[in-house]
């Protein structure tokens, strides 16, 4: 029987597909690329905002043709967007066989296999469901990287982030679990683990005893030298001294910051249920600065949550043009009717908003360029990830996030992928490099 699968949204969402397959494939599942041959077909969705939701049915829609088209005889939807929706889902999408929620990932080899006592929606409790259990089989679908999921859920109570309705309370997996899951990613070949979670910054803190972020990344670290280790979705209020000391204490740990913001007006701020101010800011850049000299940092920001007024705007335009972030993703904000900010006032048109949007991003791209000019002349190690043409290599070197980030290209007729290079740069777009290896 033949699997095919489409993952939708953030990496932490391709951590739960990869899973998922890899139950289907013990199962005696045959994972397939081409929709029109499965037999059962799985879309793990994402409700984060708007878009992904229209995303997500869309794809969904699309898909539950091959019922008349193809062989598929189950359509499986799987993750938020049946967790946001619930049961009113069913009605709306009678194409779906069945819905399983964020938490019931572990059903997946049922669903597959049409076990009739299981239910057309299945939600189970959230804050019960357990996170990654130890030795979880997985499907790569990246080569020479790899995520690991450290920690599931979100205790945080953003008024605009419907994170903690979809995955729960944070609960940390233990140390060693995720130190083994490592070990035997590193033994396959990979050569890059990025650590995730809702909250990254906040692993460990729910464990008995705690545990600190920085302890888990130097235990990883240590595994082999040859690998990069980075985390991605930090938290302004749960990065602390110890995580910077540990990024500075070892080389193969990308000195790479991913904090995101959202915002740095007090009023907006307090509007979003972020609990830290402009000033904090600047001093836990100061102190990431100080003890990393060499540190990227990366950020996201809202644009147009409700009451943001001018003011509020160009303080946070101030701000991204002081700090000069290595990389920044804005995003406008996204209004759902079962959000807290959706209740507040001073929602903005959005003629305004995409003036104030296209505004930050144009500022932060000639603040990117800049960056980027510095390291021309530079020899920088770059992870060689795939061939884009002839004579022509892509990769990213430790400063570059996959997805998110811009790319280093290549100029070489001849390399080998999924390994480290060294790389003259020689010239800098916006977000891209360019240069040639020593």
């Amino acid at each position: 029987m033949k699997v095919y699968l489409v993952n939708l949204g953030c990496v932490r969402n391709l951590v739960d597909s990869e899973i998922m397959l890899g139950r289907l494939v013990q199962a005696g599942w045959t994972v397939i690329q081409e929709p029109e041959e499965a037999d059962i077909i799985v879309v793990n969705t994402c409700s984060f905002i708007e878009s992904a939701v229209n995303e997500s049915i869309d794809t969904i829609l699309e898909l539950a043709k091959f019922k008349k088209t193809g062989r598929c005889r189950n359509i499986i939807v799987t993750g938020c967007l049946p967790e946001r929706f619930r049961e009113e889902i069913v009605h709306l999408l009678p194409e779906v066989n069945f819905f399983l929620g964020t938490g019931a990932f572990d059903r997946i080899v049922q669903a597959a296999d049409g076990f009739k006592n299981l239910p057309v929606c299945f939600l189970p409790n959230l804050d019960f469901s357990p996170v990654q259990e130890k030795d979880a089989s997985r499907v790569s679908s990246l080569e020479y990287m790899a995520y690991v999921k450290v920690a599931e859920g979100c205790n945080k109570g953003c008024t605009y982030c419907i994170i903690p309705k979809l995955r729960g309370k944070h609960r940390s997996r233990p140390l060693e679990d995720i130190v083994d899951e490592a070990r035997s990613l590193i033994s396959s070949g990979v050569k890059e683990l990025i650590l995730v979670a809702q909250d990254t910054t906040y692993y460990g803190r729910d464990l008995c005893p705690p545990v600190d972020l920085g302890v888990l990344i130097e235990k990883i670290s240590a595994i082999s030298e040859n690998v990069w280790v980075r985390f991605l979705y930090g938290h302004p209020e749960s990065i602390d001294e110890s995580i910077i000391k540990t990024i500075a204490g070892r080389s193969n740990i990308c000195s790479y910051f991913d904090i995101p913001v959202q915002h740095v007006s007090r009023s907006i701020l307090k509007r979003m249920g972020r609990k830290y101010t402009r000033d904090y800011l600047y001093r836990l850049i100061d102190k990431i600065r100080s003890l990393v000299p060499d540190a990227a940092l990366r950020t996201t920001v809202i644009v147009g949550f409700p009451g943001e007024t001018e003011k509020d705007f160009c303080q946070l335009l101030d701000f991204v043009e002081d700090i000069c972030f290595n990389h920044l993703g804005a995003f406008i904000y996204s209004d759902f009717e079962d959000l807290p900010s959706h209740r507040l006032s001073g929602h903005i048109s959005e003629k305004v908003v995409t003036q104030r949007y296209d505004l930050l991003m144009s500022s932060q791209a000639k603040i990117s360029l800049k960056n980027n000019r510095k390291q021309i002349g530079r020899t920088v190690k770059v992870l060689v990830e795939e061939k884009q043409e002839d004579n022509i290599f892509c990769g990213r070197t430790a400063f570059q996030a996959p997805e998110v980030d811009g790319i280093v290209y290549i100029n070489s007729g001849q390399m080998k992928t999924g390994c480290f290079a060294d790389v003259k740069i020689t010239d800098a777009y916006e977000y891209d490099l360019v240069g040639d290896p020593v």
